[in-house]
């Protein structure tokens, strides 16, 4: 079994990768769910979220990875990833779930 993401691990991905603490979303479209690289970040002035919110709310998506088994990929493709997110245009990773828990998180 792959080891756990944290909040703490994925901010530092995120900044080792890209400089900077993009937003994360996770979306559902088509019937596939989708992690996607913001082009906002918590550095910004204009970004919505304290920094305490900022962690709250990437702790609560690292739970829901961690809970589909997706960890690894996730880590993987943070590290990887060669495009940066840039205005209007984010970056997606289209998630594998494992059979039977995609119809828990598909409405």
């Amino acid at each position: 079994m792959d080891a756990p993401l944290s909040a703490g691990e994925v901010i530092a991905l995120l900044r080792q990768r890209w400089q900077a603490s993009y937003d994360l979303q996770l979306v559902q479209r088509r019937g596939r769910l989708y992690l996607q690289v913001m082009w906002a970040y918590q550095e910004q002035l204009s970004f919505p979220l304290s920094a305490e919110e900022y962690e709250t709310h990437i702790a609560e998506l690292v739970l829901v990875l961690n809970s589909l088994g997706v960890a690894a990929v996730v880590r993987d493709w943070l590290q990887q990833c060669p495009d940066r997110p840039r205005l209007g245009k984010a970056l997606s990773l289209a998630l594998e779930l494992p059979p039977g828990r995609a119809s828990e998180f598909m409405l």
